[in-house]
């Protein structure tokens, strides 16, 4: 590896920039993607590899590349410490999300409730601006009251955040797309938000729903047809 790629490499880490360094094979030529001037089957192996976090080898046009890939890793961003929220954070973290859980209540955002999870005490709209949302960020709001949960949500479909999510029945979200209307969100910003939050499979207790929003995440994630539902935005219509 040359100094200036090294160099590159660990500014991109540090920035958490999603890069992917490529390697050819056998020769050991490498070059540090995106990068306008690779080759657009690199380019495109590349872009692949980092949505599917994937690291591995790939045969393109001029041979072999392995195509190393450094990816921020995956926050999911949980608004309200609640009885779902205790079961959430467990199963977050052991599909590899790095878990951040936001509510200004000390009382329920507490370490004895949320141990080794980092705890973000602000109001959730300063506490998005400052955590900054991107692809690879998914937001959920569990707490059931307008004041904490419709800040964070306006912040987060300001966000490229890929996943959006809000607890609630549809009459709750019927209620929160008319005041984020009012906001200035459109119908395409509103059908980000899946409302009520998780699959559907009829779940009742905290871990039950946990599991749902869980699911959820990684379906949207993986693209599965398992995440086609209807708009929200229709769907509390």
């Amino acid at each position: 590896m040359t100094p200036d790629i090294l160099a590159a490499l660990t500014e991109a880490r540090a920035a958490k920039r999603p890069v992917v360094l490529a390697t050819q094979l056998p020769g050991g030529a490498q070059l540090l993607l995106p990068n306008p001037d690779a080759a657009p089957d690199l380019a495109a192996a590349a872009a692949h590899a980092l949505d599917q976090d994937e690291t591995g080898t790939v045969k393109l046009s001029d041979g072999d590349w392995f195509l190393h890939v450094h990816n921020p890793p995956m926050r999911l961003i949980v608004v309200g410490a609640v009885h779902i929220a205790q079961a959430l954070v467990p199963m977050a973290a052991q599909i590899g999300l790095s878990v951040i859980v936001v509510d200004p209540r000390r009382s329920f955002a507490s370490d004895d409730r949320f141990p080794n999870t980092t705890i973000v005490t602000e109001w959730p709209d300063d506490a998005l601006d400052a955590l900054a949302p991107d692809a690879r960020s998914a937001i959920v709001t569990l707490t059931h009251d307008p004041k904490l949960d419709d800040p964070a949500l306006d912040r987060a479909l300001k966000s490229q955040a890929f996943y959006i999510g809000a607890l609630g029945g549809r009459k709750t979200h019927g209620g929160r797309l008319k005041r984020l209307r009012a906001l200035g969100h459109d119908e395409a910003a509103l059908a980000r938000i899946r409302g009520p939050v998780g699959l559907n499979i009829e779940a009742i207790t905290a871990p039950e729903i946990a599991l749902s929003i869980i699911a959820e995440i990684v379906a949207v994630r993986r693209r599965s047809p398992l995440a086609r539902r209807e708009p929200a935005a229709q769907a509390a219509a």
